[in-house]
């Protein structure tokens, strides 16, 4: 089996790029982000603050959160129920960024990332891929990109959309988001030693897929 970890900040393009990279080598992907995300999501429908850490927590006793692959695309299910795009709106970013600082969140997905591993090749992006999930991976990355042209991403991402946020809004939010990421006590992010850093601020994802893709095959041959 053949394990990649992808970490990086929000906007780097770790999904993008590691769906691609997934689609190459022909093995699945796994978004751990869409599972933090329906953590965060589970919290909004119930009215919980995302950094109420005891409310949070307590409300993990009583939900289902499953990841299946259909037809090569990841689905999330909360209670048994498909969630399709509901976790991919703008304010559902900061719920994931806030729920996964809670430690008893990241014990309660900590398993269905591993055992996804144990059970299949796998490509797994994140911001603890490397150093907590999978520190064993054959191959770990760590990509980046400046504030700047991660939140122009994320800016025309949204417009394509209808979102009209506004992109000073959003690269304030990206730059907070970094700050908060980098300096919780729990799994913060951070390169893994032995990772291979890539900035992809001037690339396409074509050409940053195919940068990866020679990290991969220089390191498994």
């Amino acid at each position: 089996m053949i394990h990649i970890a992808i970490d990086g900040p929000s906007g780097a393009g770790k999904s993008s790029l590691a769906k691609g990279l997934a689609a190459r080598l022909g093995i699945n992907y796994l978004d751990t982000g869409a599972l933090y995300r329906t953590v965060g999501y589970a919290a909004r429908e119930r009215g919980i603050r995302p950094d109420d850490r005891k409310a949070v927590a307590d409300m993990l006793g009583s939900v289902s959160v499953e990841a299946a692959f259909e037809n090569g695309k990841q689905m999330m299910y909360l209670d048994g129920k498909p969630l399709g795009d509901a976790i991919r709106q703008h304010e559902i970013s900061s719920y994931a960024s806030a729920v996964s600082a809670i430690p008893e969140v990241r014990a309660f997905l900590l398993e269905t990332q591993r055992d996804i591993a144990r059970r299949e090749s796998v490509v797994m992006d994140g911001r603890d891929i490397g150093t907590v999930v999978l520190p064993k991976a054959d191959v770990k990355i760590f990509l980046t990109a400046s504030a700047e042209v991660r939140a122009k991403r994320r800016f025309d991402e949204l417009q394509q959309k209808g979102d009209k946020t506004p992109y000073a809004q959003i690269l304030a939010e990206t730059k907070q988001r970094d700050k908060q990421d980098s300096e919780r006590t729990i799994a913060p992010l951070k390169q893994a030693a032995d990772a291979v850093l890539l900035d992809t601020s001037d690339d396409t994802v074509k050409q940053s897929v195919d940068a990866i893709l020679a990290i991969v095959r220089r390191k498994l041959g």
